[in-house]
């Protein structure tokens, strides 16, 4: 997204300087150093608009458990540290830790970013029930809202699935084979918005598939599973064709970034585009397969549960039957 904190652009507390930063000037990356995987966690900066976001989000959960605790009901542990330590904190890694420090100048890298914001937050954040947690603990009025919200018509036509899995696996192609992704690197406002944009569409998907909420749009089980299975060629496939194609994504920016940067250090745009299809590829089927295996892990004790309460049942009725008359 922009440079590491002892990059050009950031102030010495590693803000970006004014708080925007100006992606078409590409000098203002210049003294960015070679990338590196241990760069992910070393090198942090303060987006004005994200971090805020960030801050708030898990900030809003945290306060909703505090006032479901603080009347004696209970909340389970585990959706906290999904939702916050997991969601929101592969959202702060991926735009304010090293990924988003370097996404601007390798397209390897935003990969990376691409599948955590796309795939794994909305996971997450759809396992840690924030809707259920809101439901719980508003205010009769604002709780009244949400309840208006999720049984409008636009809440289910926004999950409808059909819908959301066209959403999701066009979504990608739009972005990488029209001028949206070479926008997002030359303005920061198009740049954060795309990161919204994956979380978005990521949650509209996933969330009635694995999520726990009474949102609108849930299916049977074995219409999720397959729903998430077919995503998996598609992701292999876009893959495969960024891999293979000459033409380079965003080629006018990355072709003219070395010299305007002065990072002689950058590997070819097409080599790096190379490994960039191959992330999308290898990613997108193991993160699918996470998927596959939580919602296969739902099913099993959706189906205990409601063998549990057909046994409670019979007891009843044998009992009733065995009462005397």
């Amino acid at each position: 997204m922009c440079p590491g904190p002892s990059g050009p652009g950031r102030g010495p507390n590693g803000s970006y300087a004014g708080g925007v930063v100006p992606f078409a000037d590409a000098s203002e990356l210049s003294g960015l150093p070679p990338w590196s995987w241990g760069r992910v966690f070393t090198d942090w900066g303060i987006d004005p608009f994200l971090t805020v976001l960030t801050v708030w989000v898990a900030g809003a959960y945290l306060v909703g458990v505090w006032v479901l605790r603080s009347r004696g009901d209970s909340w389970p542990l585990a959706r906290t540290l999904a939702f916050v330590g997991v969601g929101m904190g592969s959202f702060a890694v991926a735009t304010s830790g090293g990924l988003a420090a370097y996404d601007t100048v390798l397209l390897s890298v935003h990969m990376v970013q691409h599948m955590i914001l796309s795939m794994l937050v909305p996971l997450f954040l759809a396992l840690g029930a924030p809707v259920t947690l809101a439901l719980r603990t508003l205010p009769a009025r604002p709780r009244g809202w949400l309840l208006a919200v999720l049984h409008s018509r636009v809440a289910k036509v926004l999950t409808f699935a059909p819908l959301t899995f066209l959403l999701f696996v066009i979504s990608p192609w739009a972005l990488y084979f029209s001028g949206w992704y070479e926008a997002s690197l030359r303005s920061d406002f198009v740049h954060e918005m795309m990161h919204l944009h994956l979380v978005l569409v990521g949650s509209l998907f996933f969330w009635p598939l694995v999520g726990t909420d009474p949102v609108p749009g849930r299916v049977a089980y074995p219409f999720r599973l397959l729903t998430v299975f077919l995503t998996l060629p598609f992701h292999a496939f876009l893959g495969v064709t960024i891999m293979d194609q000459e033409e380079l994504i965003a080629g006018g920016w990355y072709r003219a970034l070395p010299g305007a940067s002065g990072l002689g250090w950058l590997p070819d745009p097409a080599d790096d585009q190379h490994v960039a299809g191959g992330i999308l590829w290898g990613s997108g089927d193991l993160v699918g397969l996470v998927f596959l295996g939580v919602l296969f892990v739902q099913w099993v004790r959706a189906s205990m549960r409601e063998a549990a309460r057909e046994d409670r049942r019979l007891d009843r009725l044998e009992q009733q039957g065995s009462e005397p008359r």
